[in-house]
């Protein structure tokens, strides 16, 4: 059964794969974000599995503890040119607005990274507990966005230790570097792996080592940022790079 025929009002996350024609029962998160949107019975409505499968489908029942929705069309959306963030450990809430964020513009990998100067911050975004808030902050941007891929979350490491996918383009801001997008190029393809530092910068001897990793030093303004607008502003420029290729 199809429903292309209107546009979706709402989308939902589901974390497991579906097909046309199937109705599947989502639970009370679900059920409730449907009430506040005040969804009704034959609304249309989309989900994504986070992993570039998307349907549409139309709410078949709602109850106050679950939503059935009858699946029509499926489709699969090509991922994104692979941006991955780098994020120092630093104040939780603003790392979870980052998360939300960085997951509406699409980042491919998230992976938080405890600085020297990440130790003196409190309340702090750091260790699996934190993670499960993080990955639920993107699972409701996801919803709200409409995207079709969620970002992976990576366990917190040291800046020795950072996870970068092979022949990326490396960049960590810093005031004294060059511009970024003359850094980043055009070269999609090859993926992008953005890092910045907590309140305060990075210790000298920290980017010492990131430059000896491979990590070219690259700068978003004459100012110095909080680190929250540094991580958006910087996937933005990179996402606004990867469209030049793709028009």
């Amino acid at each position: 059964m199809e429903h292309d025929d209107r546009a979706p009002v709402a989308t939902f996350y589901i974390a497991a794969p579906f097909r046309a024609g199937e109705v599947l029962t989502l639970g009370e998160s679900q059920a409730h974000h449907a009430r506040v949107k005040r969804l009704e019975k034959g609304d249309v409505v989309r989900l994504t599995s986070g992993d570039g499968n998307v349907a549409t489908g139309a709410i078949v029942e709602l109850r106050k503890a679950s939503i059935d929705i009858e699946l029509g069309l499926t489709e699969r959306v090509a991922a994104p040119a692979p941006v991955h963030l780098r994020v120092p450990i630093g104040d939780r809430e603003r790392m979870l607005w980052l998360a939300e964020k960085a997951t509406e513009l699409g980042v491919t990998s998230w992976q938080g990274v405890r600085f020297r100067r990440s130790a003196s911050v409190s309340p702090r975004g750091e260790g699996a507990a934190f993670a499960e808030k993080v990955r639920t902050r993107m699972v409701s941007a996801l919803e709200q966005s409409g995207g079709a891929w969620m970002p992976t979350v990576l366990p917190d490491t040291v800046p020795e230790n950072i996870e970068v996918p092979p022949n990326s383009v490396s960049v960590v801001l810093d005031v004294y570097g060059a511009p970024l997008p003359h850094v980043l190029g055009l070269d999609v393809a090859r993926g992008r792996v953005i890092l910045f530092g907590p309140e305060g910068g990075i210790d000298a001897d920290e980017l010492s080592g990131l430059r000896d990793a491979g990590f070219v030093a690259a700068r978003l303004a004459p100012t110095v940022l909080r680190f929250e607008t540094a991580g958006i502003a910087a996937v933005a420029v990179a996402r606004a790079t990867s469209l030049l290729t793709e028009s």
